[in-house]
């Protein structure tokens, strides 16, 4: 800023991260050409992007909800069905439960979002304008009445102890070995 005059440059409030696997529509195309980056920088910043492949980054439902043919049906030595019956059933099994998750999640998958969204909106509002102010209003006043106690406490109670302390200051104790 020499001579009173004002470099341009662009401030950004919020860093924008690019992906490195591609945009969210085309997962595989990882080179973003230059206009698409400036059109990114125009976007609103609090706009998340959502990742068509890795669903699951936190891996919240690892543990959970993993659950193929091999965790649920298992024919132990010497019980075998039909090698066709078998594929059938594994192919039977694996359709069906992707199909009526599919279905399910579409049906009452888009109204549950819409509710905890609602839900964690308002557990959100609340911890915000509730929650912390009445602990920091708390802590103010908790701070008046703790020094008001101590000193109560102190006028009270050091004396006391303080006499205590000094009538067992000159207590002795030796330990003899008698043989």
């Amino acid at each position: 800023m020499s001579g009173g005059k004002f470099a341009e440059s662009e401030v950004l409030l919020y860093p924008i991260t690019i992906r490195e696997k591609g945009n969210i529509y085309k997962p595989h195309n990882k080179v973003m050409s230059e206009e698409n980056y400036n059109e990114k920088m125009v976007r609103d910043a609090h706009t998340k992007e959502i990742d068509l492949v890795e669903r699951d980054p936190k891996h919240l439902n690892d543990d959970v909800v993993k659950v193929d043919f091999e965790d649920v049906i298992a024919e132990p030595e010497g019980t075998h069905t039909f090698d066709g019956i078998w594929k059938d059933s594994f192919t039977t099994f694996t359709v069906s439960k992707y199909w009526c998750y599919r279905l399910l999640s579409a049906l009452i998958g888009i109204p549950l979002s819409l509710i905890w969204g609602i839900y964690f909106a308002i557990l959100s509002f609340i911890h915000i304008w509730v929650v912390v102010p009445l602990i920091k209003s708390y802590l103010i006043e908790i701070q008046c009445v703790s020094r008001v106690y101590s000193i109560c406490i102190h006028t009270c109670c050091d004396p006391f102890y303080d006499a205590v302390g000094k009538m067992f200051s000159s207590v002795r104790v030796v330990f003899r070995k008698e043989v």
